[in-house]
């Protein structure tokens, strides 16, 4: 990157899924992920600067449970530590800033959720406006098919091209070992399927899933030495939009298109794209935004349809480009994470291995 800017690399990365995990604690399912990414990249904790995570407490139903979290990743001798309240691909912004600084060369960062605790779907409804629409308590299935009906009636798309993005998806997770939902189908028989969400069917919504991550990032200096083929974070920004519902037009994303303007989505051609659509409308409205080009290959590995361990989900996306990038089966890609309703809040990231 250029203006001063610190290149910054992927270099380790590391996933852990299921459709429920009743056997082990949050620290449990942090602790193989933690060490996946650490050998990845060939490093030992104590040469990590910087660790953060990202989750939320509202899915375990305690105060602070991000805390124990860290037992995982080791608190001695005293580490420098942060945490957000958003899912992953937002700490690994924040490592990015932190790397930028100068403060820190090297960071780890892991997210974590066990979806399966509670009423998954309800819960997140409390992100909604509280004045407004959390006293109707749509939960987050509601108001995605809000925003689905609200898009099919916007534009030519119909029914039939949601599902056929769920079939794709489901076809390219049977594929991918942390893929929690599979399934070879053709859109037409999807289709044939029941409505449960005006218009969306179960296969157009992501299935509850339990799971983390984690991903290493470090400067140039360390990635050369660390890893064969980095991948190097050219551009990334995220945006939000406004928290009501009647305020915004949900036929689109405004936020998606700022930040792929920022993070420079533009300026090359874009070989993968991994997208937080945990509903198939998603997909398109994301696609749009993000200018992509017919050609681009989209959630090869199934994408949130085929796992999303919430909290982690977009911080899977951009390891699952790296993780491209790195065996060269791909060379530039677009990574993109979303959080709140109807994609409120959304982060894009441009990963790109050497020429």
């Amino acid at each position: 990157m250029g203006n001063g800017m610190r290149e910054v690399a992927v270099i380790g990365f590391a996933q852990l899924t299921a459709l429920e995990d009743r056997e082990h604690n949050e620290v449990e399912l942090i602790i193989p992920v933690v060490q996946g990414a650490l050998a990845d990249a060939g490093m030992d904790r104590h040469e990590i600067d910087f660790t953060i995570s990202g989750s939320c407490d509202y899915l375990s139903g305690g105060p602070f449970t991000f805390v124990s979290g860290l037992d995982a990743a080791g608190a001695w001798p005293p580490v420098k530590e942060s945490h957000v309240e958003m899912d992953a691909a937002w700490a690994l912004y924040e490592a990015w800033v932190a790397i930028q600084t100068g403060d820190v060369d090297s960071a780890l960062i892991y997210g974590f959720g066990k979806s399966s605790l509670g009423d998954l779907h309800e819960i997140m409804g409390l992100q909604a406006d509280p004045y407004v629409v959390a006293p109707l308590w749509p939960s987050m299935v509601d108001m995605a098919a809000l925003q689905a009906s609200a898009f099919l009636a916007a534009t030519d798309y119909t029914e039939s091209d949601l599902c056929a993005i769920a079939a794709r998806s489901r076809r390219a997770a049977v594929d991918n070992p942390y893929a929690v939902r599979s399934e070879d189908a053709t859109a037409q028989e999807l289709l044939a399927r029941p409505v449960t969400h005006t218009p969306l069917r179960d296969s157009d919504i992501a299935p509850i899933t339990d799971g983390s991550a984690a991903i290493i990032i470090a400067t140039r200096e360390i990635a050369d030495a660390r890893c064969e083929r980095p991948a190097y974070i050219r551009g990334i920004d995220h945006r939000v939009d406004a928290q009501g519902l009647g305020l915004r037009d949900l036929a689109t994303s405004a936020s998606t298109k700022l930040a792929a303007q920022g993070a420079g989505v533009s300026k090359g051609p874009v070989d993968v794209a991994e997208i937080h659509a945990q509903f198939s409308h998603e997909e398109l409205i994301l696609r749009e935004a993000l200018g992509l080009e017919d050609t681009t290959v989209v959630n090869p590995s199934g994408g949130p349809l085929g796992a999303n361990p919430v909290m982690t989900t977009g911080l899977i996306r951009i390891g699952e480009v790296a993780a491209r990038i790195r065996s060269g089966s791909a060379n530039r890609g677009v990574a993109h994470a979303s959080q709140g309703p109807c994609l409120q809040q959304n982060l894009v990231c441009v990963l790109e291995g050497d020429q």
